[in-house]
């Protein structure tokens, strides 16, 4: 198990180091903030829409490896997709990290491989107090995305 463990640690600090997606949309159709109060990361996300597909997605803030890792891995795994196949994926996410409200994929499961480099999260759920820093660049977009379907 150490192997997959230090794979996974690679992946991670490969997006912390290298972030895809960092900086911010200078005319967004939609942006929003997220703070975890528990340890003070912070992220802002903002997005160009067009009509339910999303664009491009950036993302700017600080934090710690895992929080900055996350929003890199969601911006890369959101852009390209529609508004209803990023709410999908968030729900999705949130059950690998065993958050109560997220969802499997249809056949009760989530396809570990069809995550690619979010399964790299997965490890966090045995840290709960690190699920929070996992989930702010998610929970972020998601109210980035309601703000755009509220208008």
């Amino acid at each position: 198990m150490g192997g997959v463990e230090e794979l996974y640690r690679e992946v991670i600090l490969d997006h912390f180091k290298a972030p895809r997606n960092k900086g911010r949309i200078d005319r967004p159709d939609s942006e929003a903030d997220g703070v975890n109060p528990l340890c003070g990361d912070q992220i802002k996300i903002t997005s160009l829409l067009d009509d339910t597909l999303i664009k491009d997605v950036k993302f700017e803030g600080h934090g710690c490896a895992i929080s900055q890792s996350s929003a890199s891995m969601m911006t890369a795994a959101v852009k390209g997709k529609t508004i209803s196949e990023a709410i999908e994926l968030t729900q999705r996410f949130k059950h690998i990290l065993g958050v109560e409200g997220g969802t499997p994929h249809t056949n009760g499961s989530v396809d570990m491989d069809e995550l690619g480099d979010l399964a790299a999260l997965e490890g966090v759920k045995k840290y709960p107090v690190r699920i929070k820093c996992a989930l702010l660049a998610w929970n972020t977009l998601l109210q980035n995305l309601e703000q755009r379907l509220k208008s």
